[in-house]
């Protein structure tokens, strides 16, 4: 059996890799003779290879934009692109047996972005017959009504199972799609990193090792897909992590700063580094900036040398979740909120765009000295397992069910093209 999976796996955000790389092991690992193939929405084949240092000021002008011309940009800037992957996103799918779109926040409509790409691989699916999966994604709560009929082309497949990665999504899948197809709440595939790493990454730390990590990221990439107003999200300044820099120093820690790859984010963390008063910390090895990971593996390694967490970023405190590493989590677009109310730790979730520095380094030196409940964590890491055995089943039972299925030519229409079909939907 042959399944074809869908998601951002390639992102040079490595959250997206890491969810990615457990989601695909997971699958296959439980069953014989199960491959599985995993394609980068954006086309992308490989790690490295997103848009760069060049990506941050494309944002920062499609930012100032209007909504309706962000749509218009973003629509025409990707038709010639989705016109050639579908060309080779139905000969994919047309030499499987399934289609599975997740895990990810792949279901928000970031100025048509996923949308259009989502809706491009759904229109594949549609005219191969294959049955399809939606796992474990993220959902935002706010569509335009082009994404909405973009996404809605999951409703012409054969839609054989449907689930989102927590409570939050799923009062936002009802939203959207309150007669159906309704979706279970299953664990973000992510959760399973702790399973496919290399055993070094687990050593124990030495009880002396007092390194906090914290996860840096620009805050136009938090300003851009922020689920609230950008006023709303805490440390958006280089001087509030200043403050707690300095407090956390003071009181005898090691930090690490780090990135989930981004190439902004580790110019971003850079700037911190370079503020007054810290270049005797840095000399002292107090205070340093990890390189730039540019594998799932690299950032798991990073996260996993830590004993506690700060992080805007879902997938960094997923993965030290998973690794049995503390974590803070920084609030600036409900998916994260809806992470930590999925694993009990809602406490340790600063949401507030006005919490200080001070609640921040309270919050994390209680969450190094409390540690993760070991058996809330066994829990939830066997219900990630549940989930990818559920899919695994799910698709094994309906892979025969299309095979008898008339499916058109693998072939986008010269006259037409994504294009086209972008306009004839009403975009």
């Amino acid at each position: 059996m042959k399944v074809v999976v869908f998601n951002v796996k390639y992102s040079e955000n490595l959250g997206d890799g890491v969810l990615a790389q457990c989601l695909e092991t997971a699958l296959a690992r439980g069953a014989k003779g199960l491959e599985v193939k995993t394609i980068d929405l954006a086309g992308r084949t490989a790690f490295g290879t997103g848009g760069g240092g060049r990506r941050r000021q494309l944002l920062k002008v499609l930012q100032a934009l209007p909504a309706f011309a962000r749509r218009l940009v973003v629509r025409q800037a990707l038709a010639p692109t989705l016109r050639r992957l579908q060309v080779e996103w139905l000969k994919e799918i047309e030499a499987a047996d399934a289609v599975v779109i997740g895990g990810g926040n792949l279901f928000q409509d970031d100025d048509l972005n996923f949308p259009l790409k989502v809706g491009a691989a759904l229109d594949c699916v549609k005219r191969s017959g294959k049955p399809l999966a939606i796992y474990a994604v993220g959902t935002s709560r706010d569509w335009s009504p082009q994404a909405r009929q973009l996404f809605g082309r999951i409703e012409e497949s054969q839609l054989v199972h449907v689930s989102v990665r927590d409570t939050i999504a799923s009062r936002n899948w009802f939203g959207h799609f309150p007669a159906g197809p309704h979706a279970r709440i299953l664990p973000d595939p992510g959760l399973l990193v702790r399973e496919i790493v290399a055993s070094h990454a687990l050593e124990p730390l030495k009880s002396e090792d007092r390194a906090i990590g914290i996860c840096v990221t620009d805050p136009l990439i938090l300003r851009r897909h922020a689920g609230h107003g950008s006023h709303g999200i805490p440390f958006r300044h280089i001087e509030d992590y200043h403050r707690l820099l300095s407090m956390l120093l003071e009181a005898g820690y090691r930090i690490c700063l780090f990135t989930n790859g981004a190439q902004e984010d580790q110019i971003f963390a850079r700037r911190i580094l370079s503020g007054d008063g810290l270049a005797g910390q840095i000399d002292s090895g107090n205070l340093y900036l990890a390189p730039r990971p540019k594998t799932p593996e690299e950032l798991v390694n990073i996260i996993a040398s830590t004993q506690v967490i700060l992080a805007h970023r879902l997938h960094a405190c997923i993965a030290a979740y998973s690794l049995g590493v503390p974590q803070v989590g920084l609030g600036w677009d409900p998916k994260v909120d809806g992470f930590f109310q999925f694993v009990g730790r809602s406490e340790y979730f600063a949401g507030e765009a006005d919490v200080s520095a001070q609640h921040v380094a309270a919050l994390l030196e209680d969450a190094a000295r409390r540690g993760i409940d070991p058996e809330t964590h066994a829990s939830i890491l066997n219900q990630a397992r549940d989930g990818i055995s559920l899919l695994r089943e799910c698709l094994e039972k309906h892979q025969n069910r299309g095979a008898n299925r008339k499916t058109q030519p693998a072939v986008v229409p010269n006259e037409q093209g994504l294009a086209g079909y972008a306009w004839s939907s009403g975009l």
